[in-house]
């Protein structure tokens, strides 16, 4: 015996502008692509600088091997950034993914929108900003760095001071949704 489904709801076409305005977002498919493409060259990026660090790991000092990881841990939080961008961005943006059933969907991706999305993205912006601040702090300490890089205190200032404004923005963001969208009242306990 067939099982009995509730009739596909069909919706009514769009007048030729709206259907226009709407189709437009489909104009950011080529910016994922392209957003995907730029994951191709991190992962490019990162086993070189596997490769580099595996291939002189006798002769790094614990220093050396500290940095290089701080570079591998840099790339794979942008590459996190990207992946954020793509899939939250496609899906909010674009189209639905339609993974819900899907054993690989990333939990996030069931409650995104554009502020979940903004909040992710502000805190993996922090996460990247922290690396290249404690990288920049050993590389100054470091008065021999073998990268021959020098930090003026007031460029390590600067660093410190962008990277402030970077968590207060995210705060700002935060605080701003929170009151927006004030969370649920919560059930008192028995």
């Amino acid at each position: 015996m067939a099982s009995k489904e509730p009739p596909a709801r069909r919706t009514p076409p769009l007048q030729p502008l709206p259907a226009i305005i709407f189709g437009s977002r489909w104009l950011q498919l080529p910016l994922y692509l392209g957003l995907i493409v730029a994951q191709g060259v991190y992962v490019v990026l990162f086993l070189k600088e596997l490769w580099h660090l595996v291939s002189h790991a006798t002769s790094f000092d614990e220093q050396q091997i500290m940095l290089v990881v701080l570079g591998l841990i840099d790339v794979v939080m942008i590459s996190n950034l990207l992946v954020m961008v793509i899939v939250g961005g496609y899906e909010t943006f674009v189209s639905r993914l339609r993974l819900e059933d899907h054993p690989d969907q990333p939990e996030w991706l069931s409650h995104v929108n554009a502020s979940v999305l903004k909040i992710k993205l502000a805190m993996a912006i922090i996460g990247i900003s922290s690396i290249h601040l404690l990288r920049t702090f050993i590389e100054a300490g470091n008065v021999g760095n073998p990268e021959g890089t020098t930090y003026t205190v007031t460029g390590i200032v600067l660093q410190t001071v962008i990277h402030t404004v970077f968590i207060l923005s995210a705060v700002g963001i935060a605080w701003i949704d929170r009151i927006a969208q004030p969370p649920a009242p919560q059930a008192p306990v028995a």
